[in-house]
């Protein structure tokens, strides 16, 4: 079989030869018409489900959102939840896109919301809380960060994140330039309002427990903001709290979601939401059908069209020649360049497969996926290779991590065996790991296929500018622990556990993925135990790394790494400064010490007396915190440079690497 593309080329030249051309066809362009407008309404006198249930069909919640049938409100965070209130995040959006932008002549729509709230401590020193925003962002995906970014934008978000919020603060935060605890913001594709007015000008005061209610209309034609803030069931406010000129069309796409976002910090508040009405008028032009009929396409009018002249035939049988030689040629170079070099991995029959199963890709449908490996896709690089985000076509957005040549080469890849490795990972389904959605092996590529999270890796929550709170860093290393667990139940291990191989949702639950593979021939029953003693090692890294929010490359007092440093205050009996001063006071402090202790015991010497435990103990470790555990040797290890994860001793190989690989 020829090339497909040059039998496109024969059978294009064919069709042209085959079928008249007309010689004065003209262009047909389509007519721009009359304007006319794109109206949305949404109306919600309550959110009881009980006597609407499409409002959650309509309303999609996420985070820590829900709908009170109590007083028919949506409540962000949920208090029905079982965890801390504190350092939650919500987010309840219309389900359904509204046009907000016309693309053509770039003019933002006129809109007009109105909502009663109310913010409601939840009683003790602690209450208090960060604030709710009325928002308007481009997916209906994703979560903001709590605390005082409100959940309106996260670290994954891009720097052209298009949001815009108004937000009702309740909480002074200097760092972002509010005033007071009480003031009203306008935050334009940032949490750092552009203007912020106080409240308490129109007699509201927020967190006082009162149903409030906001008026907010924009004249996309005039491009004019004009905010308006009273008591519910009151007269309509005479005097706005903002009005004034503001052209909203950097910061809006032509579809996007309305809503409300929530947040708590270390105080806590539930908002609620009792009412929503919105409505949005965009200008939009219809389009006119062009002149040109089915049934002049359909009838052909006599002296209408010539037959192609005789140069244009002899140049089109000369360049089919030239096509189809050429096609010859280059097959029977190909055929021979793939007998010499014969891919390892026999190709196998594709087989109708269950729809999130995962299936074997070709090389042509990852290139889709990455629109070519584009570096506009490009989401971050390892010593392994490059990773990239891509959408599937049904929508689904992927992470493709691409192995680079130079690293394949050099690991002396044993593709069988990965293969088989890959079919092993992918049948392991469990709630903190990470599902492959496929792979590509042949002879020139090694590329897998994971789900993509908007949230991003652990190691851009721990090591960034923010602060994950302690709650949270405790989920996560007792999730992870769960995760490593079962797959060693299962013979697997996972040979790259570390924050950056550490995924979090849109609800921020942990998942486990960057799976290491199997590079080189080794036998099989010793690579198990010693893989899986390698993957204790580096859990206790991670245990370490999430504790203290510092990386074990940085380093700490007397020019140590965060590993030496924890087993040289373990020592001096000082625990407590291993963990991040960041996470605040709220917080048990001797679990915090006892999870240190924890990740120590993870790396100890695996010989003589002092044994690893294994990752089921870590897991009743973690999930018994009364558990009594091994005792920690009274000194560190010896020399731990260079360090081997999977034996503890020195001098056998470098210690894992602890880069960021997404």
């Amino acid at each position: 079989m020829g090339s497909p593309f040059f039998l496109t080329i024969s059978l294009f030249l064919l069709s042209l030869l085959s079928k008249p051309t007309s010689i004065s066809s003209k262009k047909h362009r389509v007519i721009e018409g009359p304007i006319t407008n794109v109206t949305k309404s949404i109306s919600f006198q309550n959110f009881h489900l009980r006597t609407n249930p499409r409002i959650s069909h309509d309303v999609k919640l996420l985070g820590s959102a829900k709908f009170s049938n109590e007083n028919g409100s949506i409540q962000i965070p949920d208090p029905s939840q079982t965890i801390d209130l504190k350092h939650q995040a919500g987010r309840a959006i219309y389900s359904s896109p509204i046009r907000l932008l016309d693309p053509l002549t770039h003019s933002p729509a006129s809109f007009d919301t109105t909502f009663s709230f109310q913010i409601t401590t939840t009683g003790g020193s602690d209450s208090g809380g960060s604030g709710l925003t009325f928002i308007i962002v481009p997916d209906e995906v994703t979560v903001g960060r709590p605390g005082p970014w409100l959940a309106m934008v996260n670290d994954a978000c891009e720097r052209n994140y298009k949001a815009i919020a108004i937000e009702f603060d309740t909480h002074k935060n200097p760092e972002f330039g509010d005033p007071n605890d009480n003031h009203v913001g306008i935050n334009l594709g940032s949490i750092v309002s552009s203007t912020t007015v106080d409240a308490s000008v129109v007699g509201v005061y927020l967190k006082d427990g009162s149903v409030h209610r906001a008026w907010i209309t924009y004249d996309g034609a005039i491009k004019h903001l004009d905010i308006r803030l009273g008591s519910d069931g009151g007269d309509f406010p005479t005097k706005p709290i903002y009005s004034s000129y503001l052209d909203l069309s950097p910061y809006l796409k032509e579809y996007m979601f309305v809503g409300f976002s929530a947040s708590t910090g270390n105080k806590t508040q539930i908002h609620n939401v009792l009412a929503w009405n919105f409505s949005s008028t965009s200008k939009a032009f219809l389009r006119l059908p062009s002149m040109e009929t089915c049934e002049s396409k359909l009838l052909t009018k006599p002296g209408s069209s010539k037959p192609p002249s005789g140069f244009l035939i002899f140049i089109a049988v000369v360049v089919l020649i030239l096509a189809v030689l050429l096609n010859f040629y280059c097959y029977s170079n190909k055929s021979k360049d793939e007998k010499s070099t014969a891919m390892i991995i026999p190709e196998q029959n594709q087989q109708l497969r269950l729809p999130n199963k995962p299936r074997r890709f070709t090389i042509s449908e990852i290139s889709t996926v990455t629109r070519c490996f584009s570096e506009g896709e490009l989401l971050s690089s390892d010593s392994r290779g490059l990773f990239y985000r891509g959408t599937l076509t049904n929508g689904c957005q992927v992470a493709v991590m691409r192995f680079s040549t130079q690293f394949i080469n050099s690991a002396g890849l044993d593709r069988k065996r990965v293969v088989k490795e890959i079919g092993k990972i992918s049948r392991v389904r469990h709630p903190n790991l990470v599902s492959l959605r496929g792979w590509c092996c042949d002879a020139r590529e090694m590329i897998l296929v994971y789900d993509y999270f908007q949230n991003g890796s652990l190691d851009r929550w721990l090591f960034g500018s923010g602060v994950l709170p302690w709650t949270r860093r405790f989920k996560v290393i007792k999730d992870i622990a769960e995760s490593l667990s079962f797959l060693h139940s299962k013979k697997i291990t996972h040979k790259n556990v570390r924050t950056s191989s550490v995924f979090l949702d849109i609800t921020f639950r942990p998942l486990l993925g960057d799976f290491g593979l199997v590079f080189q021939h080794s036998d099989s029953r010793v690579e198990t135990v010693t893989s899986q003693k390698a993957d204790v090692f580096e859990f206790g890294i991670l245990v370490l790394e999430t504790v203290a929010g510092k990386r074990n490359s940085e380093e700490e007092e007397e020019g140590m790494g965060l590993l030496h440093f924890a087993w040289g205050m373990h020592e001096k009996g000082e625990l407590m400064k291993v963990v991040d001063r960041r996470v605040g006071s709220v917080f048990n402090s001797e679990h915090a010490v006892r999870v240190v202790e924890i990740g120590l015991l993870c790396t100890v010497n695996d010989v003589g007396k002092n044994r690893r435990p294994s990752m089921e103990d870590v897991v009743g470790f973690l999930n018994d915190m009364d558990r009594p555990i091994p005792e920690l040797p009274s000194s560190r290890p010896i020399s731990l440079f260079p360090y081997n994860s999977a034996t503890g001793l020195c001098g056998v190989s470098t210690c894992t690497s602890f880069g960021r690989s997404m």
